[in-house]
């Protein structure tokens, strides 16, 4: 059996993203430990082809060096403990190819720097890998894994295994009345990529209205603000903080998953969770969120996808029921047309009748 270390640090998404790629692999005999970020290391640990997972802190290391170099020093030496037949670095930036290089493996395998998102991690690998970019990350992954460990890539419509089909086996075995959840996923990262706040108020009252719990989770202080606010108009709950095993358990069990381009919506799509997610600024043809009850809304605006982290749209205002819709481009993303396209998701997965 060949023991594999893989490097996928972060972030969420990027994580999710690699998991095809692992049960591609592991059909051929590819046992792997997991170097991803510690806040993530509960998402490869459900895999099977996963033996163990090696969390890594620089998120939290690179802050405060000094303070943590204990900690540092004792992952180095674990990770040089080991041996492997082979290092392979799906990531593609220096932090990653740093972390390769450390490890023990007569071949350490990546992106070449033509593929690489960051050219200068090349350098560090025995093997690099031309994959080309122009095509989804999942797609990407699964050939940079064929290339390296020797087996046939995926046809290019082959089925998305994401290996999570245990938890997501055990959520519905322990969920109540077929699920009646409905998760609003508000928070990301760019302030770009952020459905206006009444948009998801309206959205709110539309699912608790066709009789739908509707739940609002949150992971900092600005997120939690917003989650309250939408529960307040809405009616909606507003969930404590969790950690990500359990809202994965709680995206298992959901009837319906609308969210905008964000980590926790990516793994609603790996779970089966039927969903609707929404791009902006970004674009779902490269890293949308891909599962077979998955749909992806992208603006129709003569800017998008502008791929900014800000909005730098001045043209005339766009409005929505009155207010002034922004980012401008969600103008072509109503609540209404979300919300339809959520009832026929509901319908083909049985949730609502036909």
């Amino acid at each position: 059996m060949t023991r594999v270390l893989l490097v996928k640090m972060s972030s969420l998404g990027d994580v999710v993203h690699a998991l095809p790629a692992v049960t591609d692999a592991a059909g051929h005999g590819v046992r792997f430990d997991w170097v991803v970020e510690e806040a993530f290391a509960e998402i490869p640990a459900q895999h099977p082809g996963v033996s163990e997972v090696i969390p890594i802190a620089w998120r939290r290391w690179r802050r405060r060096l000094v303070r943590d170099r204990a900690q540092l020093s004792a992952f180095v030496h674990g990770l040089r403990d080991r041996r492997y037949d082979l290092v392979l670095d799906a990531q593609g930036l220096i932090k990653s190819a740093l972390v390769t290089a450390l490890a023990r493996a007569p071949r350490r395998a990546g992106f070449d720097r033509g593929s690489a998102r960051e050219s200068l991690g090349a350098l560090f690998y025995s093997q690099g890998l031309s994959v080309p970019r122009a095509q989804h990350a999942i797609d990407r992954q699964r050939q940079l894994f064929a290339m390296a460990l020797g087996y046939p890539p995926p046809a290019a419509d082959a089925q998305v295994d994401y290996g999570l089909a245990t938890a997501t086996a055990t959520a519905t075995a322990t969920a109540t009345a077929a699920g009646n959840t409905c998760l609003l996923l508000h928070g990301t990262t760019w302030a770009s990529k952020h459905w206006p706040e009444p948009f998801w108020i309206a959205l709110a009252r539309r699912a608790r209205g066709a009789g739908l719990e509707v739940l609002l989770p949150w992971g900092n202080g600005a997120e939690r603000q917003r989650a309250e606010a939408i529960a307040a108009a809405s009616g909606a709950a507003v969930l404590p903080r969790v950690s990500l095993g359990a809202l994965m358990s709680t995206l298992a069990r959901a009837a319906l998953v609308v969210g905008v381009d964000s980590g926790p919506a990516h793994l609603a799509a790996a779970l089966g969770v039927p969903g609707v997610v929404l791009y902006g600024a970004t674009s779902g043809r490269l890293t949308g969120c891909r599962g077979g009850g998955i749909a992806n809304l992208e603006a129709q605006f003569p800017c998008a996808p502008c791929l900014r982290g800000t909005c730098t749209y001045r043209g005339p205002a766009q409005r929505w029921d009155g207010h002034v819709v922004a980012p401008a481009c969600y103008a072509t993303l109503p609540p209404e047309q979300v919300w339809q396209c959520a009832e026929e998701l509901m319908r083909a997965h049985r949730v609502l009748p036909v």
